[in-house]
């Protein structure tokens, strides 16, 4: 049976067809014969309880510069013209995202939205991670500059990242007893006021920080992204390079003890970065690595992706 598809994501038109995931799991919907449309997140509209999108149908190619066509705009009830709902644009997650979450919510699972509106407003990415200590290098996440100065003075070598940054935004690693932390905190707190997440420096990330994507729950395989030199930021949109690698004997522990609440919440697509056997962050809003991981030899998770989608809908 054919699905009716809508993807919520950031323009279409501007992705980097040889990367971006979302255009991979777009594409191996089309391939499975179901229909696409796509649309912003400033797009949609919530009436009377009902959620609706000005969307455009699509049709995709994996031709560089010539990969998307797209009809004529439509008024989409997302309750009742569509069967599933892609929730994919990127981070920032700040309230325009978690209003939309909120919105999305209203048609789920009528509508199957994935990832799980009201999960993914739960489980922000570095917070998450938290609901599993023992997996996780050393961390605290405040606003309290005194408890973060007292946090390195313990650990020595730590990094400093945003609490809802994305693609490796605003990491810093500052060496045992240097004395910028303050001068950092008191920037970043005249610009937000999220908290910031301190953590112990894993000294393993100069090897990689693998991503493992797991769908339903399921490890489907990992990528190893690797800085550049003099860097400690792995994140491809930094600069790291993308490198296969096999899946240890701590990655299978660690994805054995979140498969199941992973799958339990309705996460059905996920990225856990791993640095040196240590859970750093559970990614749920748009994860990505899927195009690196097929290009390596290893799982396809968009065909996985559309396996556990299907099965839900009966198609």
């Amino acid at each position: 049976m054919s699905l009716k598809v809508a993807v919520q994501m950031d323009p279409i038109q501007s992705v980097n067809i040889e990367s971006d995931t979302t255009f991979m799991l777009a594409l191996e919907a089309q391939s499975r014969g179901h229909a696409l449309w796509v649309y912003q997140p400033e797009q949609l509209a919530l009436e009377n309880g009902k959620v609706s999108a000005r969307a455009r149908p699509m049709s995709l190619r994996p031709e560089k510069g010539n990969h998307v066509d797209l009809g004529d705009e439509v008024n989409l009830d997302l309750h009742s013209d569509v069967d599933v709902v892609l929730l994919r644009q990127d981070p920032p997650f700040d309230m325009a995202y978690i209003t939309t979450t909120f919105m999305l919510e209203l048609i789920h699972p009528k509508t199957l939205v994935v990832n799980d509106p009201a999960e993914v407003r739960g489980a922000p990415e570095k917070l998450f991670a938290q609901h599993f200590p023992d997996l996780q290098p050393p961390t605290m996440i405040s606003a309290d500059v005194a408890a973060m100065v007292d946090f390195h003075r313990r650990h020595g070598d730590v990094v400093v990242k945003p609490l809802h940054g994305a693609a490796g935004s605003g990491v810093v690693k500052l060496g045992a007893g240097d004395p910028n932390l303050g001068a950092l905190l008191d920037l970043h707190f005249s610009i937000q006021r999220d908290p910031v997440v301190i953590q112990a420096f894993v000294p393993a990330v100069v090897q990689g920080d693998k991503r493992i994507i797991l769908v339903d729950g399921e490890p489907v395989g990992a990528i190893n992204r690797v800085p550049g030199k003099g860097q400690i930021r792995s994140n491809l949109a930094v600069g790291g390079t993308a490198q296969p690698v096999e899946l240890s004997d701590r990655d299978r522990e660690i994805c054995a003890r979140l498969g199941p609440e992973l799958k339990r919440r309705g996460l059905l697509f996920v990225g856990l970065d791993v640095i040196g056997g240590y859970l750093t962050e559970i990614n749920v809003t748009s994860p990505t690595g899927a195009q690196q991981l097929k290009r390596f030899g290893g799982g396809d998770a968009a065909a996985a992706l559309w396996d556990a989608i299907e099965a839900r809908r009966g198609a």
